[in-house]
């Protein structure tokens, strides 16, 4: 497969730029892009296609599931068979930012897409370009570290080209990313929160909402 790498200022990225991407996602294609964290592996939500594909390069076990990224609160709403009144409080306190929060799927979602007892992991990121690129694709976008399994997350342009060359249509080259650490990542799916990964917001910002 031959992968095209695009370069961008993420900061100062063309309209034109953000339609040659969501062509690439519209056509089933898979992309690595950068995030607010670390590089990301990608593509439409409901392409199935796409998220086999993805589970097959990253070599990830099918039955985890995929989070996504969204452009707002609106689309994060379509994405859950139901909301808990706690995910309104941590959204408005922590997005756009990296926090995960794990909700019941809405039923229209795809089944390679949710995990185990039917559940989505959700983001808004805080880069404006990634809520341009989600808006103009008008879904959700699958986001996983790109890596391979069991590996480390990686924020080099020049390692996500080596790791992925010839098994995506599209690397979109930031150059670094901010890295650190992964996003936090919290279930609301029971009657009390519960931290699942300790990321970049810890006990100290999340403890007050957390079950003890």
């Amino acid at each position: 497969m031959k992968t095209r790498v695009l370069k961008i200022d993420p900061h100062a990225i063309k309209p034109m730029t953000i339609r040659d991407i969501v062509r690439v996602l519209e056509g089933n294609g898979v992309i690595v892009y950068p995030t607010d964290t670390f590089y990301g592996l990608g593509g439409n939500c409901f392409s199935r296609k796409a998220l086999h594909k993805i589970f097959e390069v990253k070599k990830r076990p099918s039955s985890k599931g995929l989070p996504v990224l969204v452009s707002g609160l609106e689309m994060a709403e379509g994405m859950a068979a139901e909301l808990p009144p706690i995910f309104h409080t941590l959204a408005s306190r922590f997005w756009p930012g990296p926090l995960t929060l794990v909700l019941k799927a809405a039923p229209h979602l795809p089944a390679e897409l949710v995990g185990p007892g039917r559940t989505i992991g959700v983001r808004l990121p805080a880069f404006p370009w990634l809520q341009a690129l989600i808006r103009e694709t008008g879904v959700a976008l699958v986001t996983t570290s790109a890596n391979i399994s069991g590996e480390g997350e990686i924020d080099l342009a020049e390692e996500v080209i080596r790791v992925f060359k010839r098994k995506v249509e599209l690397i979109v080259d930031a150059g670094r990313t901010p890295g650190g650490k992964p996003s936090t990542v919290v279930d609301l799916t029971g009657e009390k929160p519960i931290l699942l990964r300790e990321g970049v917001l810890g006990i100290k910002e999340l403890g007050k909402f957390l079950v003890n």
